[in-house]
C-alpha cells in the first residue's frame, strides 16, 4: 500500500527505543525524512545502526524534552531549515511514580512526560502544518487510558492525553486545513530495556500470571505490530480519521463489553 508520504518530514519523540524505533522505521520505509529524540547518546547509536540498512535519511537528535523551553527551541531549530509535516508524539513513562498519594510534584512531573511535551510541541509545529495545509498528528497513548490498569497517576494522564487527542482534533478539522490529530492506544509490549522485560528477568512468574490472567492472546505485544497502524495514520489516506482512538492491544481491555454477575 502507498502511503503517500514519501519525501514527508516527521518528528518521533523517544524514537531510539522500543515502539518509537519502530515507528521510525516504517516511517523510513515509506520514503520519510525522520528526525527522532532520546536522552541517551548511547541509544541514539543503537538505534542508528539498526536503521543504516533501511535509509540514510535519519536524524537523531540528543535531547531532554522535559527541560523548561526545549520542545520550543527543538521546534523553532527545525522549522528553520525544513517543515515538520508528521508528529509522532511517543514519549512517556511511569517514571516510577507508583504510589496514589504521590505528591503533587509528582502529579507534575508526570504530566509534563505524558501530555505537556505533546502539548508544546503540538502548539509549535501546527501553524507551519496548517499554513502548509497538511499535517499529521499521531500521540501515543495506552491501554491504561481506558480502564484501571497501573499506576493511578499513569492512568489519569493517559486517559486526559486520549481525551486531548480526540478534543483537539475536532478543532483542527474544524479549521479545515487537512492537520488531522489521532491516537493510538497500545497494550503490554515487549521492548528492549523496557518495564515488562525487566519483570520477564526479575520476576518471571509475575509476567506469566499478568500473561496469563490479563491478556487474551497470553502473549506480549511487539513494537512491530504498533508501528504499522502509526504509520497508517500518519499517511496522506488518513484524513478522515480525525480523532480516532485506536486500541492496539491484542483483545486485552475489558473496558466495553464486561460480563457482570449477578
Amino acid at each position: 500500500m502507498d502511503l503517500r508520504i514519501s519525501g514527508k518530514t516527521a518528528l518521533v519523540t523517544g524514537g531510539a527505543s522500543g515502539i518509537g524505533l519502530a515507528i521510525v522505521k516504517e516511517l523510513l520505509d515509506n520514503d520519510c525524512n525522520v528526525y527522532f529524540t532520546s536522552r541517551s547518546s548511547e541509544r541514539l547509536e543503537h538505534a542508528s545502526q539498526q536503521l543504516k540498512p533501511i535509509s540514510s535519511k535519519y536524524f537523531p537528535l540528543k535531547i531532554d524534552l522535559c527541560e523548561d523551553g526545549v520542545p520550543e527551541q527543538l521546534a523553532k531549530d527545525l522549522l528553520s531549515k525544513t517543515s515538520i509535516d508528521i508528529l509522532v508524539n511517543n514519549i512517556g513513562d511511569t517514571l516510577g511514580i507508583t504510589d496514589p498519594y504521590c505528591p503533587i510534584e509528582d502529579w507534575h512531573r508526570l504530566f509534563d512526560l505524558i501530555m505537556g511535551v505533546a502539548i508544546r510541541l503540538n502548539n509549535a509545529f501546527i501553524p507551519n502544518m496548517s499554513s502548509n495545509h497538511w499535517g499529521r498528528i499521531v500521540n501515543i497513548t495506552a491501554g491504561a487510558a481506558y480502564e484501571n490498569s497501573g499506576p493511578v497517576p499513569y492512568c489519569t494522564f493517559k486517559a486526559a492525553f486520549t481525551a486531548y487527542s480526540r478534543s483537539m482534533a475536532r478543532v483542527l478539522a474544524l479549521e479545515s486545513n487537512n492537520v488531522v490529530m489521532s491516537s493510538v492506544l497500545p497494550g503490554v509490549v515487549i521492548t528492549e530495556n523496557g518495564h515488562w522485560q525487566n519483570v520477564m528477568k526479575t520476576r518471571p512468574e509475575h509476567a506469566e500470571k499478568y500473561l496469563s490472567e490479563r491478556t487474551t492472546l497470553k502473549r506480549f505485544g511487539l513494537p512491530e505490530e504498533i508501528s504499522p497502524i502509526v504509520a497508517l495514520l500518519c499517511s496522506d489516506l488518513a484524513s478522515f480519521c480525525v480523532g480516532s482512538v485506536i486500541p492496539v492491544e491484542g483483545g486485552q481491555a475489558r473496558h466495553y463489553f464486561q460480563r457482570v454477575e449477578d
